[in-house]
């Protein structure tokens, strides 16, 4: 848990609390211990499990499709592996209808074993197993959703049950997500939408500025309004649940393909900017989906098959890492209220995220109390029973292993399991109890705001994922010809009028202040319309003004601007990155279009706009050259050119550092200036040509999607003072990362292993430790103006001075369910009924599909966890909330220029022998307008957690440090700092 610097001191609480026995329960009228089996397909075993735990299967464990529980012995290095069958397994609290255990097992702690990946020289992290999951309902907050839920659920029947918890499928309805519906109770079937930055597919929808360019802005505002915007367009498409923000991948690997999605590798800003866009999602009455829960940071082997090898990547991280970096902007997604969690590809210490019952149960459930319901990546669920037991409580889109297959792990599959006692009917009430709420949660019961779809309203989704056409497919991904009205065309951009809250306006201004202008040599910025600057027109310099504009970065792409689907190339301007986290460009403004635009008829601009050299003759001619790069990334299952996903270096791509060189070599005569415009997915290195005399201004534009010429020109030409700050280090190559930080590229065995040893030390912590100088420094950006910090004031204001916390608080009581078997009749398809090909139906064809078969539970199940000391409220224990201290600090414009400030607070732990801590860590910061000659107050208020770390030891979360020592001695604020 997260602990102070006093870790040793006595802690109040039981720390090391026993397992309890649980009594798994039996199968209906049986008291055999014999279990019915899921499928008969993944349970043809019946051999015992000490014939098991013996049987050398060499590397068959490794090759298993469904990828069960898999370990490894001591002896002579073998690889024993253990197939938990994991469609299998009773549930826990509450559950009494078996007396039996099964069998006594004490599961062990996260543990270093040989060989996970059939590599000698590899280690692993096995994942600590934790039963049961922890039901939904136990906070104040949601006590009215659940009441309402529950009362809604008890009348399902088991079918209707599970189409509440199942796709329907890959492209059988209109989104790319759609589960089953109870019209019978009036419950609809959820539309869920990518993405982090648009609705993915949709028409007359705004494409927002990427995450990665939000995370520049540092301003919360923004990110907020931004989240809410997104939601009022998808509320008027019918879109219940958007799948975005994304704060995983995190960022730990610079080339990481998906980091633009992020906002930022640091956890506190990821964070802050995650849990804005969630408040601004759900408070327009949509679903906000935190994604991917966790440590998914490459896209090279993060799916089974994906890249050739049978298994995920596996991310070994261990718990103190995973707390305090890649689980934190989680952690603050939960306080945020959010109502669904997105479960990963990879695997976590060598078990699947979305069976994962350590992330999903311990940590998400337990520790952080979440009350949404969690839903798988699409394809991401790799096993049925496991992962219902492990915490998942929706799959996507409803396929099995493969895509558009129809065979759902669970749909009928889950029905079968409630009836033969594999999962036992209390999970799957909680499973459907935490989507309902969820739904109640956010209003969508509503019908003035979420019309009922045809034929009992004029609701659901008003546009297909499928065809851009009026008229299509009702059902795309079968063989059914049934077609309808598909698209009504509505646009939802201007939903917010012409003020300020604009879509257009807004998207524009949170690309402008996305902007982060890192050189400005000889103050060459702002620019001037007229091209000469006042002083050169009085002196009488010049009748005419000559710009270049060079790259092919600077121009929309010649084939349309949506010409790549996904946007899955690199040809033109670059406004987003690739894969299922964009958004159809309803227009894009490219930077040559807005250039010409701005800048006075009395100015000629050349124009190239191609990576090709341009003639030192052209150039020679130029009194400004402005010349654009860019460097693209995605995801995984798209490639460009030599870009498979992640980015093969921080290059730029292209040729782009040849452009840059070629030109600031010719460009113009003594005077001239050449000012290098970046767009791209993260850090790019710029050592090939940073230190020429001739490059006075470099921007790193990052991702701007539609506005995109538009909100270069505003900082361009000084209409919005640039106010961004770097969410990232630029470093001077990738080798300044870490060894941590490099892609694994090549397999090293049939479950590839990365491990983590690096911990907490990612980006400018990695640089601080190891005391490497970068190009541009994390939060590192430049303005029009000058600002001046002083008067820095620190209060203490926590009252209990205590280190460790005094106890877990109880909660509510969640809500109960009747827990016997539903009639098995029920489960039965309703007669007359036609299917269709590949639609993911909840129903059985008939009875004798229940099969009976032995097979064993996972790890730990029949041991029950107590609730962990760390948990207590929506994000954690209440304690970590509280404020600890209080610092003012004065900032001042000293410029002649109206600007923004962003401050930034660290913390900086003085050595400890004990514990390793980092240089600093940032853990706050304010935007703040500032007129010129003006001086405005900054406050933060700094909580527990902010002052605390994970004590693996302890495994609990103590206080933090007495507030006597916090300021005088142990912690210290670093700097406030504002560049």
């Amino acid at each position: 848990m997260l602990n102070s610097a006093t870790h040793r001191r006595q802690n109040s609480c039981n720390l090391r609390q026993p397992y309890q026995q649980r009594t798994p329960p039996s199968p209906p009228h049986s008291t055999s211990l014999a279990r019915f089996s899921l499928d008969a397909a993944y349970h043809g075993s019946s051999e015992s499990e000490d014939e098991r735990e013996n049987e050398d299967l060499s590397d068959v464990g490794e090759l298993d499709p469904l990828n069960y529980e898999t370990r490894h012995t001591r002896r002579s290095g073998r690889r024993i592996a253990k197939r938990f069958d994991s469609e299998t397994a009773p549930l826990r609290e509450g559950n009494s209808i078996q007396e039996k255990l099964l069998r006594s097992y004490r599961p062990p702690r996260w543990r270093l074993w040989r060989r996970c990946s059939g590599t000698s020289r590899s280690f692993c992290l096995l994942s600590e197993p934790y039963y049961p999951t922890p039901k939904g309902g136990r906070y104040a907050g949601w006590t009215d959703s659940f009441r309402k839920a529950q009362i809604l659920v008890k009348q399902m029947t088991l079918p209707e049950k599970v189409n509440v918890t199942t796709g329907v499928g890959w492209s059988m309805e209109m989104c790319v997500g759609n589960t089953g519906a109870v019209p019978r109770l009036g419950f609809p079937s959820l539309c869920l939408q990518d993405g982090p930055l648009g609705l993915r597919f949709a028409d007359h929808a705004t494409a927002w500025p990427a995450g990665l360019t939000v995370g520049a802005t540092w301003n919360k505002d923004l990110m907020r309004r931004r989240g809410q915007a997104q939601a009022i367009e998808a509320r008027l498409k019918g879109i219940n649940i958007i799948l975005g923000p994304s704060m995983g991948p995190l960022g730990r690997m610079p080339a990481g393909g998906r980091n633009w999605e992020g906002f930022s590798p640091d956890p506190v800003l990821a964070g802050w900017a995650s849990s804005q866009t969630i408040r601004g999602i759900q408070g327009e009455g949509v679903i906000a989906t935190a994604k991917h829960f966790v440590a998914n940071e490459q896209e090279h082997f993060r799916q089974a098959w994906e890249w050739g090898t049978p298994n995920a990547i596996s991310s070994n991280v261990d718990d103190r890492t995973m707390h305090e970096v890649y689980a934190w902007p989680f952690m603050d997604a939960v306080g945020a209220d959010v109502g669904s969690i997105m479960c990963s590809y990879n695997q976590v210490n060598n078990s699947y995220a979305c069976q994962n019952s350590k992330l999903l149960n311990g940590i998400l459930k337990d520790e952080f109390g979440f009350q949404g319901f969690v839903q798988s990546d699409w394809l991401a669920q790799r096993s049925g029973v496991a992962s219902a037991l492990a915490g998942l409580d929706m799959t996507m889109p409803g396929d099995g292993l493969r895509w558009a297959d129809g065979r759902s792990l669970w749909g009928k599959e889950l029905t079968k399991a409630v009836l033969n006692g594999s999962v036992p009917i209390d999970r799957l009430n909680d499973m459907v109890a935490r989507v309902v709420a969820a739904w109640y949660h956010m209003g969508q019961d509503n019908t003035l705001n979420w019309p009922l779809p045809p034929p009992e309203g004029d609701g659901g989704p008003n546009f297909s994922s499928w065809t851009l056409n009026e008229t299509g497919l009702l059902h795309p991904g079968s063989d059914d010809p049934t077609t309808g009205i598909v698209n009504k065309y509505m646009d939802v951009q201007n939903v917010g009028g012409n003020g300020s809250d604009s879509h257009q306006l807004l998207a524009r201004a949170i690309a402008a202040e996305g902007i982060v202008i890192v050189e400005n040599v000889d103050n060459i910025l702002p620019l001037s319309r007229i091209g000469w600057s006042a002083k050169e027109v009085l002196n009488g310099e010049g009748k005419e003004f000559h710009v270049g504009i060079f790259g092919e970065d600077a121009a929309t792409n010649p084939r349309g601007r949506n010409a790549c689907e996904d946007r899955g190339c690199n040809v033109g301007t670059l406004g987003q990155g690739w894969g299922s986290g964009t958004a159809e460009y309803p227009y894009l403004i490219s930077p040559v279009e807005a250039l010409r635009q701005a800048f006075n008829d009395s100015v000629s601009i050349t124009e190239s706009t191609t990576n090709n050299l341009p003639s030192a003759s052209v150039l020679s001619n130029q009194d400004l050259c402005l010349v654009f790069a860019n460097s693209d990334g995605g995801e995984g299952y798209i490639a460009s050119g030599n870009i498979k996903g992640d980015r093969n270096d921080l290059g730029l791509q292209k040729g782009g550092d040849r452009l840059i060189k070629h030109i600031a070599d010719h460009c113009g005569r003594d005077e001239a200036a050449v000012v290098v415009i970046i767009h791209a997915v993260g850090p790019v290195t710029v050592e090939p040509w940073i230190e020429h005399p001739a490059i006075k201004g470099v921007i790193l534009a990052h991702l701007p999607s539609q506005e995109s010429g538009s909100s270069l020109a505003d900082v361009l030409f000084g209409d919005v003072n640039p106010s961004g700050r770097l969410p990232y280090t630029v470093g001077k190559s990738l080798q300044d990362y870490g060894p941590d930080a490099q892609i694994l590229f090549n397999a090293n065995g049939l479950r590839p292993q990365q491990n983590f040893t690096k911990g907490l030390y990612i980006d400018y912590r990695y640089f601080d430790k190891n005391e490497i100088t970068p190009r541009y420094e994390f939060g590192y950006g430049l303005s029009y103006t000058t600002f001046e910090l002083s008067g820095f004031k620190l209060e203490h204001v926590a009252q209990n001075n205590e280190s460790f916390p005094i106890g877990r608080p109880g909660g509510v009581t969640p809500p109960g369910y009747p827990m016997q078997l539903p009639n098995p009749q029920e489960a039965l398809i309703p007669s007359n009924f036609t299917k269709i090909k590949k639609y993911v139906y909840p129903w059985l064809d008939s009875l004798s599909e229940v099969k009976k078969g032995r097979y064993h539970y996972p790890h730990g199940y029949t041991w029950v966890k107590p609730p962990h000391p760390a948990g207590g409220s929506q994000g954690g224990h209440p304690d970590l909330w509280i404020r600890a201290m209080h610092v003012e600090v004065h900032v001042a414009n000293i410029g002649d220029t109206d600007g923004a400030a962003v401050v930034q607070l660290y913390t900086m732990e003085e050595y400890n022998p004990r514990v390793d801590f980092p240089v600093r860590v940032l853990r706050g910061f304010e935007k703040v307008q500032v007129p010129a000659g003006a001086k405005r107050t900054v406050a933060f208020d700094i909580n527990r957690r902010d002052l605390s770390y994970w004590d693996i030891e302890r495994n609990t979360m103590p206080r933090s440090t007495p507030e006597r020592k916090v300021g005088c001695r142990l912690l210290r604020i670093l700097q406030a700092r504002s560049n």
